[in-house]
Protein backbone atom coordinates (compact mmCIF):
# COMPACT_ATOMS: atom_id res chain seq x y z
CA UNK A 1 0.00 0.00 0.00
CA UNK A 2 1.29 3.30 -0.39
CA UNK A 3 1.00 6.20 2.18
CA UNK A 4 -2.32 8.56 1.64
CA UNK A 5 -1.74 12.36 0.94
CA UNK A 6 -2.37 14.60 3.71
CA UNK A 7 -5.50 15.41 4.89
CA UNK A 8 -6.39 19.01 3.82
CA UNK A 9 -6.87 21.48 6.41
CA UNK A 10 -10.47 22.68 6.59
CA UNK A 11 -11.94 19.41 5.38
CA UNK A 12 -13.46 16.52 7.39
CA UNK A 13 -12.19 14.00 8.96
CA UNK A 14 -12.41 10.50 6.65
CA UNK A 15 -13.06 7.59 9.11
CA UNK A 16 -13.47 4.23 7.91
CA UNK A 17 -15.29 1.42 10.55
CA UNK A 18 -13.73 -1.74 10.84
CA UNK A 19 -16.09 -4.37 12.31
CA UNK A 20 -17.93 -7.79 11.47
CA UNK A 21 -21.05 -6.90 13.05
CA UNK A 22 -23.47 -4.92 10.71
CA UNK A 23 -25.16 -3.35 13.82
CA UNK A 24 -22.11 -2.13 15.12
CA UNK A 25 -21.05 -0.68 11.57
CA UNK A 26 -24.35 0.92 11.30
CA UNK A 27 -24.70 2.52 14.47
CA UNK A 28 -21.41 3.73 14.34
CA UNK A 29 -21.83 5.72 10.85
CA UNK A 30 -24.61 7.12 11.67
CA UNK A 31 -23.16 8.15 15.49
CA UNK A 32 -20.13 9.69 13.57
CA UNK A 33 -21.97 11.18 10.73
CA UNK A 34 -23.89 13.43 13.08
CA UNK A 35 -20.88 14.77 14.94
CA UNK A 36 -19.72 16.01 11.99
CA UNK A 37 -17.28 12.95 10.36
CA UNK A 38 -17.50 11.94 7.15
CA UNK A 39 -17.55 8.20 7.47
CA UNK A 40 -16.07 6.89 3.64
CA UNK A 41 -16.57 3.41 3.89
CA UNK A 42 -17.40 0.25 6.12
CA UNK A 43 -15.88 -3.15 6.40
CA UNK A 44 -16.84 -6.53 7.74
CA UNK A 45 -13.56 -7.74 7.98
CA UNK A 46 -9.29 -6.99 7.25
CA UNK A 47 -9.42 -7.96 3.81
CA UNK A 48 -12.55 -5.57 3.11
CA UNK A 49 -10.87 -3.21 4.69
CA UNK A 50 -7.50 -3.41 2.99
CA UNK A 51 -9.14 -2.55 -0.47
CA UNK A 52 -10.96 0.43 1.05
CA UNK A 53 -7.98 2.08 2.63
CA UNK A 54 -6.47 2.06 -1.10
CA UNK A 55 -9.48 3.10 -2.83
CA UNK A 56 -10.66 5.58 -0.04
CA UNK A 57 -7.72 7.32 2.01
CA UNK A 58 -9.41 7.78 5.13
CA UNK A 59 -7.65 9.65 7.86
CA UNK A 60 -7.99 7.02 10.87
CA UNK A 61 -9.70 4.03 11.17
CA UNK A 62 -11.59 2.00 14.32
CA UNK A 63 -10.47 -1.30 14.50
CA UNK A 64 -12.66 -4.00 16.12
CA UNK A 65 -9.96 -6.83 17.28
CA UNK A 66 -11.81 -9.49 16.80
CA UNK A 67 -13.02 -10.77 13.35
CA UNK A 68 -13.33 -13.49 10.62
CA UNK A 69 -10.73 -14.65 7.91
CA UNK A 70 -7.97 -12.30 9.47
CA UNK A 71 -7.87 -11.32 13.09
CA UNK A 72 -7.25 -8.18 13.98
CA UNK A 73 -3.75 -8.02 15.39
CA UNK A 74 -2.58 -9.58 12.33
CA UNK A 75 -4.30 -7.01 10.77
CA UNK A 76 -3.03 -3.95 12.24
CA UNK A 77 0.90 -5.39 12.50
CA UNK A 78 0.59 -5.41 8.43
CA UNK A 79 -1.03 -2.27 8.25
CA UNK A 80 1.86 -0.55 10.46
CA UNK A 81 4.50 -2.05 8.46
CA UNK A 82 2.72 -0.93 4.76
CA UNK A 83 0.53 1.53 5.08
CA UNK A 84 1.16 3.10 8.57
CA UNK A 85 -1.92 5.32 9.80
CA UNK A 86 -3.97 6.25 13.03
CA UNK A 87 -5.77 3.38 14.67
CA UNK A 88 -8.52 3.06 17.29
CA UNK A 89 -9.17 -0.13 18.80
CA UNK A 90 -12.24 -1.89 19.97
CA UNK A 91 -11.71 -4.49 22.83
CA UNK A 92 -13.80 -5.74 25.44
CA UNK A 93 -13.42 -5.58 29.06
CA UNK A 94 -11.85 -9.33 29.85
CA UNK A 95 -8.51 -10.36 31.00
CA UNK A 96 -7.70 -12.19 27.91
CA UNK A 97 -8.57 -9.55 25.72
CA UNK A 98 -6.41 -6.72 27.66
CA UNK A 99 -3.37 -9.07 26.66
CA UNK A 100 -4.54 -7.94 23.42
CA UNK A 101 -4.95 -4.87 23.76
CA UNK A 102 -1.49 -3.98 25.01
CA UNK A 103 -0.25 -5.95 22.45
CA UNK A 104 -2.19 -3.68 19.89
CA UNK A 105 -0.80 -0.64 21.27
CA UNK A 106 2.32 -2.11 20.77
CA UNK A 107 2.01 -2.48 17.09
CA UNK A 108 1.18 1.24 16.98
CA UNK A 109 -2.60 1.66 17.57
CA UNK A 110 -2.96 5.36 18.96
CA UNK A 111 -5.80 4.31 21.26
CA UNK A 112 -7.70 1.21 22.98
CA UNK A 113 -11.89 1.89 24.11
CA UNK A 114 -13.71 -0.44 25.65
CA UNK A 115 -16.19 -1.83 22.76
CA UNK A 116 -19.45 -0.46 23.60
CA UNK A 117 -22.31 -2.31 24.39
CA UNK A 118 -26.16 -1.61 24.50
CA UNK A 119 -25.88 0.16 27.96
CA UNK A 120 -22.45 1.93 27.29
CA UNK A 121 -22.94 2.91 23.80
CA UNK A 122 -23.63 6.55 24.20
CA UNK A 123 -21.03 7.42 26.92
CA UNK A 124 -18.18 5.84 24.86
CA UNK A 125 -19.24 7.15 21.29
CA UNK A 126 -19.03 10.78 22.90
CA UNK A 127 -15.51 9.77 24.08
CA UNK A 128 -14.66 8.02 20.80
CA UNK A 129 -15.66 10.83 18.30
CA UNK A 130 -13.30 12.94 20.33
CA UNK A 131 -10.82 10.52 20.00
CA UNK A 132 -11.02 10.22 16.27
CA UNK A 133 -11.06 14.10 15.91
CA UNK A 134 -7.60 14.87 17.78
CA UNK A 135 -5.75 11.33 16.96
CA UNK A 136 -6.35 11.60 13.05
CA UNK A 137 -3.17 13.80 12.42
CA UNK A 138 -1.39 11.62 15.09
CA UNK A 139 2.08 9.86 14.03
CA UNK A 140 1.38 6.46 14.98
CA UNK A 141 4.89 4.60 16.43
CA UNK A 142 5.12 0.81 16.27
CA UNK A 143 7.41 0.08 19.61
CA UNK A 144 8.35 -2.98 21.17
CA UNK A 145 9.31 -3.76 24.95
CA UNK A 146 12.70 -3.87 24.25
CA UNK A 147 15.41 -5.40 27.06
CA UNK A 148 18.51 -6.54 25.87
CA UNK A 149 19.32 -8.44 28.77
CA UNK A 150 17.05 -9.06 31.80
CA UNK A 151 17.26 -6.73 33.50
CA UNK A 152 17.92 -7.17 37.70
CA UNK A 153 15.92 -6.52 40.37
CA UNK A 154 16.54 -5.64 43.94
CA UNK A 155 15.39 -8.76 46.10
CA UNK A 156 13.58 -6.51 48.40
CA UNK A 157 12.03 -3.07 47.75
CA UNK A 158 14.10 -0.39 48.48
CA UNK A 159 13.45 2.23 51.52
CA UNK A 160 10.17 5.09 51.79
CA UNK A 161 10.98 7.55 49.04
CA UNK A 162 11.64 11.01 50.06
CA UNK A 163 11.59 12.02 46.31
CA UNK A 164 8.42 11.34 44.53
CA UNK A 165 7.98 11.64 40.62
CA UNK A 166 4.62 12.10 39.36
CA UNK A 167 4.28 10.96 35.58
CA UNK A 168 0.61 11.71 32.98
CA UNK A 169 0.23 10.18 29.84
CA UNK A 170 -2.70 9.29 27.50
CA UNK A 171 -2.68 8.73 23.97
CA UNK A 172 0.99 7.36 23.00
CA UNK A 173 2.04 6.82 26.43
CA UNK A 174 2.41 3.31 26.86
CA UNK A 175 5.29 3.50 24.65
CA UNK A 176 6.81 6.35 25.87
CA UNK A 177 6.08 5.07 29.54
CA UNK A 178 7.91 1.83 28.50
CA UNK A 179 10.89 3.57 26.85
CA UNK A 180 11.59 5.74 29.94
CA UNK A 181 10.89 3.32 32.62
CA UNK A 182 13.43 0.80 30.78
CA UNK A 183 16.03 3.06 31.60
CA UNK A 184 15.73 3.67 35.45
CA UNK A 185 17.84 2.14 37.47
CA UNK A 186 16.81 -0.54 40.36
CA UNK A 187 16.90 2.28 43.09
CA UNK A 188 15.42 4.85 41.48
CA UNK A 189 13.14 6.90 43.95
CA UNK A 190 9.26 5.82 43.75
CA UNK A 191 6.91 6.67 40.84
CA UNK A 192 3.46 7.70 40.52
CA UNK A 193 1.76 7.06 37.15
CA UNK A 194 -1.32 7.94 35.81
CA UNK A 195 -1.80 6.50 32.02
CA UNK A 196 -5.27 7.09 30.41
CA UNK A 197 -6.27 3.61 30.32
CA UNK A 198 -9.60 1.23 30.53
CA UNK A 199 -10.27 -0.56 33.70
CA UNK A 200 -8.55 -4.45 33.68
CA UNK A 201 -6.21 -2.84 31.24
CA UNK A 202 -3.52 -1.23 33.60
CA UNK A 203 -3.03 -4.37 35.55
CA UNK A 204 -1.96 -6.04 32.79
CA UNK A 205 -0.02 -3.22 31.38
CA UNK A 206 1.93 -2.57 34.74
CA UNK A 207 2.94 -6.60 34.66
CA UNK A 208 4.43 -6.48 31.39
CA UNK A 209 6.29 -3.32 31.96
CA UNK A 210 7.66 -4.55 35.51
CA UNK A 211 8.91 -7.86 32.92
CA UNK A 212 10.90 -5.28 31.03
CA UNK A 213 12.29 -3.22 34.06
CA UNK A 214 14.95 -2.81 36.68
CA UNK A 215 12.30 -0.93 39.03
CA UNK A 216 8.90 -2.62 39.93
CA UNK A 217 6.29 -2.15 38.70
CA UNK A 218 2.52 -2.76 39.72
CA UNK A 219 -1.09 -1.55 39.40
CA UNK A 220 -1.33 0.88 42.47
CA UNK A 221 -3.72 -0.69 45.19
CA UNK A 222 -4.84 1.57 48.04
CA UNK A 223 -2.34 2.52 50.78
CA UNK A 224 0.36 1.40 48.54
CA UNK A 225 3.83 2.81 50.04
CA UNK A 226 5.76 4.92 47.72
CA UNK A 227 9.43 3.15 47.66
CA UNK A 228 12.72 3.46 45.96
CA UNK A 229 12.58 1.45 43.22
CA UNK A 230 8.86 0.90 42.83
CA UNK A 231 6.41 2.67 39.95
CA UNK A 232 3.00 2.74 41.13
CA UNK A 233 0.46 3.09 37.90
CA UNK A 234 -3.02 4.25 38.41
CA UNK A 235 -5.76 1.90 37.97
CA UNK A 236 -8.16 1.92 35.15
CA UNK A 237 -11.47 3.77 36.42
CA UNK A 238 -9.99 4.89 40.08
CA UNK A 239 -9.00 8.34 40.52
CA UNK A 240 -4.88 8.19 42.30
CA UNK A 241 -3.91 10.77 44.78
CA UNK A 242 -0.56 11.54 46.93
CA UNK A 243 -1.05 10.86 50.73
CA UNK A 244 1.68 11.69 53.50
CA UNK A 245 0.39 9.25 56.61
CA UNK A 246 3.12 7.65 59.51
CA UNK A 247 6.00 9.57 58.49
CA UNK A 248 5.64 7.88 54.55
CA UNK A 249 4.12 8.65 51.16
CA UNK A 250 1.28 6.30 50.56
CA UNK A 251 -1.40 6.36 47.61
CA UNK A 252 -4.89 6.17 48.18
CA UNK A 253 -7.59 4.71 44.74
CA UNK A 254 -10.54 6.58 44.92
CA UNK A 255 -13.78 7.20 43.18
CA UNK A 256 -15.32 10.48 42.16
CA UNK A 257 -16.60 12.03 38.89
CA UNK A 258 -14.27 12.32 35.82
CA UNK A 259 -11.93 15.11 35.90
CA UNK A 260 -10.67 16.45 32.47
CA UNK A 261 -13.38 13.60 30.77
CA UNK A 262 -11.20 11.29 32.72
CA UNK A 263 -11.23 8.56 35.68
CA UNK A 264 -7.89 8.34 36.45
CA UNK A 265 -6.90 12.03 35.59
CA UNK A 266 -3.74 13.12 35.90
CA UNK A 267 -4.61 16.40 37.34
CA UNK A 268 -5.96 14.74 40.65
CA UNK A 269 -2.23 12.94 41.03
CA UNK A 270 -0.52 15.94 40.35
CA UNK A 271 -2.32 18.42 42.49
CA UNK A 272 -1.94 16.04 45.57
CA UNK A 273 1.39 15.77 44.54
CA UNK A 274 1.95 19.35 44.89
CA UNK A 275 0.23 19.69 48.40
CA UNK A 276 1.80 16.89 49.77
CA UNK A 277 5.25 16.59 48.41
CA UNK A 278 5.92 20.49 46.16
CA UNK A 279 9.83 20.70 45.95
CA UNK A 280 10.01 16.93 46.88
CA UNK A 281 8.71 15.90 43.48
CA UNK A 282 9.06 16.22 39.88
CA UNK A 283 6.36 16.10 37.62
CA UNK A 284 6.68 15.00 34.02
CA UNK A 285 3.49 14.94 31.51
CA UNK A 286 3.89 12.88 28.10
CA UNK A 287 1.97 12.81 24.88
CA UNK A 288 -1.66 12.83 25.04
CA UNK A 289 -4.94 14.42 23.46
CA UNK A 290 -6.29 17.10 25.70
CA UNK A 291 -5.48 19.34 28.87
CA UNK A 292 -5.53 16.66 31.65
CA UNK A 293 -2.40 17.56 33.65
CA UNK A 294 -1.66 21.15 32.66
CA UNK A 295 -3.09 22.60 35.80
CA UNK A 296 -1.35 20.34 37.99
CA UNK A 297 1.48 20.53 36.64
CA UNK A 298 1.28 23.93 37.37
CA UNK A 299 1.24 23.74 40.75
CA UNK A 300 3.89 21.29 41.28
CA UNK A 301 6.07 24.27 39.50
CA UNK A 302 4.67 26.45 41.60
CA UNK A 303 4.78 24.35 44.46
CA UNK A 304 8.95 24.52 43.84
CA UNK A 305 9.09 21.10 41.93
CA UNK A 306 10.76 21.11 38.77
CA UNK A 307 8.76 19.80 35.73
CA UNK A 308 9.57 18.14 32.62
CA UNK A 309 7.31 17.66 29.50
CA UNK A 310 7.95 15.66 26.13
CA UNK A 311 8.20 17.74 22.91
CA UNK A 312 6.26 17.62 20.11
CA UNK A 313 8.26 16.01 17.33
CA UNK A 314 8.63 12.70 19.97
CA UNK A 315 4.85 13.25 20.59
CA UNK A 316 2.08 10.86 19.47
CA UNK A 317 -0.14 13.73 20.10
CA UNK A 318 1.13 16.98 21.20
CA UNK A 319 -2.20 17.74 22.73
CA UNK A 320 -1.53 17.87 27.12
CA UNK A 321 1.96 19.26 26.97
CA UNK A 322 1.42 21.66 24.42
CA UNK A 323 -1.41 23.13 26.86
CA UNK A 324 1.05 23.08 29.72
CA UNK A 325 3.73 24.59 27.54
CA UNK A 326 1.43 27.59 27.01
CA UNK A 327 0.36 28.00 30.54
CA UNK A 328 4.19 28.26 31.58
CA UNK A 329 4.08 25.15 33.74
CA UNK A 330 6.89 23.42 32.28
CA UNK A 331 10.94 23.93 32.95
CA UNK A 332 12.28 21.57 30.54
CA UNK A 333 11.29 19.84 27.21
CA UNK A 334 13.11 17.29 25.98
CA UNK A 335 12.60 14.68 23.45
CA UNK A 336 11.72 11.24 24.86
CA UNK A 337 14.48 9.07 24.11
CA UNK A 338 15.94 11.78 26.94
CA UNK A 339 13.72 11.95 29.44
CA UNK A 340 14.65 9.61 31.82
CA UNK A 341 18.18 11.38 31.99
CA UNK A 342 16.70 14.21 32.33
CA UNK A 343 14.75 12.73 34.98
CA UNK A 344 17.74 11.12 37.23
CA UNK A 345 19.16 14.69 37.15
CA UNK A 346 16.85 16.16 39.18
CA UNK A 347 15.95 13.65 41.08
CA UNK A 348 19.62 13.03 42.17
CA UNK A 349 19.58 17.14 42.58
CA UNK A 350 16.59 17.06 44.71
CA UNK A 351 18.28 14.21 46.88
CA UNK A 352 21.52 16.26 47.42
CA UNK A 353 19.13 18.86 48.32
CA UNK A 354 17.53 17.08 51.02
CA UNK A 355 21.02 15.65 52.57
CA UNK A 356 22.69 19.17 52.53
CA UNK A 357 19.71 20.16 54.10
CA UNK A 358 19.12 17.07 56.84
CA UNK A 359 23.28 17.66 57.60
CA UNK A 360 22.76 21.59 58.32
CA UNK A 361 20.34 20.48 60.89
Amino acid sequence: MNKPAPRKSGLKIKVLVVDDSALIRASLKKFFQAEGLEVVGTAADPYEARDLIVKLEPDILTLDLQMPRMDGLTFLERLMQHHPMPVVVFSGLTEKNSEIAIRALELGAVEVLEKPTKETFGPLMYRLVRVLKETAGARPRRRKFVSRVQPVKNPELGEPSRVVTAIGASTGGTDALAEILTALPADHPGLVIVQHMPPIFTKDFAARLDRHCAIRVKEAEDGDEVRDGLALIAPGDWHMVLDWTGGKYRVRCQSGPLVNHCRPSVDVLFHSVARVAGPNAVGVLLTGMGSDGAGGLLALREAGAPTLAQDETSCVVYGMPKEEVARGAVDEVVPLHLIAEALQSKVRRLASKKEESHGEK
